[in-house]
């Protein structure tokens, strides 16, 4: 079974995805950190985020055992993450190891932005994950907060905003819901109750199949 989790920036997708998976048994990957690890290759190597070539080349040959760094996490690399996300070859060189970690039995689940879209359009459960932008600013204001970085709340709001518009209307795979995906706002929810609403959807399709 594979599990597609889309939805904007701070809308909760990954700890839901892990949480699920964690559940059910299955393998987790959150997409993003691909793109958050290319960008950090180009960081590294003092490589503008704007060198569309020197972005491919480090996704073709992306190591992805350190997907669990920590300094992946940090609002800034999300930031970068969303600019060199819009590159097709890019998003070509990572799109094999998406579908094939897909692939894995029992099942998988996969959170990003155009995983029913694009990356698993024939998913079994396909969920669209969103909240406002003022209550995905407080969770991830808080977040960073846990985390040692002091970065003021309308900074982050300005941010996640940016990275809607960027996202939604890029040329390249651009966020939104896919056509057969469950909408979940979790606006007013919190982690336990956006858990039991997406695990109600995915053992309704496990009932029917």
């Amino acid at each position: 079974m594979i599990i597609a989790i889309d939805g904007p920036a701070a809308s909760g997708k990954g700890t839901l995805g892990k949480r699920l998976a964690d559940h059910l048994g299955f393998a987790h990957l959150d997409t993003g950190l691909l793109y958050r690890a290319v960008a950090a290759v180009l960081m590294a190597r003092g490589t503008p985020l704007t060198d569309r070539d020197a972005a491919a080349l480090a996704a073709r040959t992306l190591d992805v055992s350190h997907l669990d760094a920590p300094d992946l996490r940090g609002a800034r690399m999300g930031e970068a993450a969303s600019v060199i996300s819009a590159y097709q070859p890019v998003r070509d060189a990572l799109l094999d190891f998406q579908r094939q970690f897909g692939g894995q039995g029992p099942g998988a689940v996969l959170d990003g932005r155009d995983i029913g879209t694009v990356v698993c359009p024939d998913a079994d459960v396909k969920l669209f994950i969103t909240a406002t932008p003022e209550e995905r600013a407080r969770r991830r204001h808080l977040e960073l907060l846990r985390r040692g970085e002091d970065v003021a709340y309308e900074t982050i709001l300005a941010d996640i905003r940016r990275r809607d518009e960027r996202d939604m209307t890029r040329a390249t795979a651009p966020l939104r819901a896919a056509d057969d995906a469950v909408t979940l706002d979790t606006t007013d929810l919190d982690a336990d109750a956006a858990f039991q609403a997406a695990l109600a959807v995915v053992e309704e399709k496990r009932r029917k199949t």
